[in-house]
């Protein structure tokens, strides 16, 4: 489990240390609300940032890429930070710099860990597409031997982690408390839209249930 601490020197934040949260629920919702995660390698030595999808299971992430990818070839095994930010509204202040967003984030340091078996990577490709659609995996065509084989499926484990959370009105000084200008925050949101059929519909539309605040 990951304490409500700082796991390592590198989590802990030294700057607005306020927004910090290192507690596993948090940690865990925060992953769970946004599945696009950013994975920060070193490629031939120069740092990489891959952007990909990723899934939680337990206190595990998981992310997939091709096979034959620069990502995987450098991940597998090394050093890596994957990254998860929801943005959740805009900071307008009554001064230029004192600007921001509320943002929800994690950063997650590790060592890469490859799955290697065939029947272990089609489990956790089934879970990241059942947690997204959930009972749609039945109804799919089948994945191929090859398929599994051209995909590659890397976790870290979620024990050196940390959140940092931006939320309220702006933190305007004193002195600018009334100055003439609109200030306050404009909310953010994702918002699935209605789902476009690809040829005749067969059948109503998958629920989805990631995307969500």
């Amino acid at each position: 489990m990951i304490p409500a601490k700082p796991p390592s020197p590198r989590t802990r934040l030294r700057r607005l240390n306020d927004k910090a949260a290192y507690d596993v629920g948090t940690i865990r919702a925060i992953l769970d609300a946004q599945p696009l995660a950013h994975i920060g390698h070193l490629v031939d030595g120069a740092p990489t940032v891959t952007p990909t999808l990723q899934w939680r299971e337990g206190d595990r992430v998981y992310w997939h890429g091709s096979a034959a990818s620069r990502m995987v070839r450098a991940s597998a095994g090394q050093a890596v930070c994957l990254t998860v930010t929801c943005l959740d509204g805009l900071v307008l202040a009554r001064s230029g710099l004192e600007h921001s967003v509320n943002f929800r984030s994690v950063m997650v340091f590790g060592q890469a860990e490859l799955v290697t078996e065939a029947a272990a990577k089609a489990r956790h490709l089934e879970v990241m597409i059942d947690q997204m659609f959930p009972a749609r995996w039945p109804q799919l065509r089948p994945m191929t031997a090859q398929e599994v084989k051209a995909t590659a499926v890397l976790s870290l484990p979620i024990s050196e982690a940390s959140a940092k959370i931006g939320a309220g009105m702006p933190t305007d000084p004193p002195e600018d408390r009334d100055w003439p200008v609109w200030a306050g925050v404009i909310g953010m949101r994702q918002v699935l839209e209605t789902p476009e059929s690809d040829g005749p519909p067969l059948g109503p539309a998958p629920q989805v249930r990631r995307f969500q605040p």
